[in-house]
């Protein structure tokens, strides 16, 4: 049994509809949901903003690698292009734990090194399981507490947007 918290990120085309393929193809694995949130984005920020969620997903089938490849071919179907690190793009699925797992594999980097400072994966993964634990890095809750308030400010929670 594997269990795997996955961020999801879209700024292009449907960006609702790609969050929600996303759900959709991890139905059958699905524990929990978070709400969607809309944000700026960060790295490269001369693009669209981003709508964010993130899954808690469960599967006694998957280890890292199925949970990864499995979000590749999410990304597939929604004709992801990886044209320009940190770009735009239609659906991004990061692995960000899959329990105490640690990998330093260049394609699989666990848990994902991005998460202690990435507002726009914490909240939505503290919306879904207040208690959470990044392996290595402690409670979620107190890493979001250590980030910058304009950071914070920055992740804005879309009620009016769902994902089932």
């Amino acid at each position: 049994m594997s269990r795997a918290v996955l961020s999801l990120g879209s700024n292009l085309g449907d960006r609702l509809g790609y969050l929600r393929l996303a759900v959709e193809g991890f139905s059958d694995v699905l524990v929990a949901a978070s709400p969607v949130y809309e944000t700026a984005p960060w790295g490269v920020t001369d693009q669209p903003d981003f709508l964010n969620a993130v899954l808690i997903v469960e599967s006694p089938e998957l280890d890292e690698w199925g949970w990864l490849r499995r979000g590749q071919e999410l990304e597939r179907m929604a004709e992801r292009r990886r044209e320009k690190r940190w770009g735009p793009r239609t659906l991004d699925v990061d692995v960000v734990a899959v329990d105490d797992v640690r990998s330093d594999h260049p394609d699989l980097l666990l848990p994902h090194p991005g998460t202690p400072s990435r507002a726009t994966v914490l909240i939505p993964w503290l919306a879904i399981d207040p208690n959470a634990e990044l392996p290595g890095h402690g409670r979620v809750a107190d890493l979001l507490d250590a980030l910058p308030a304009d950071e914070i400010a920055d992740v804005h929670l879309r009620p009016d947007l769902t994902l089932h």
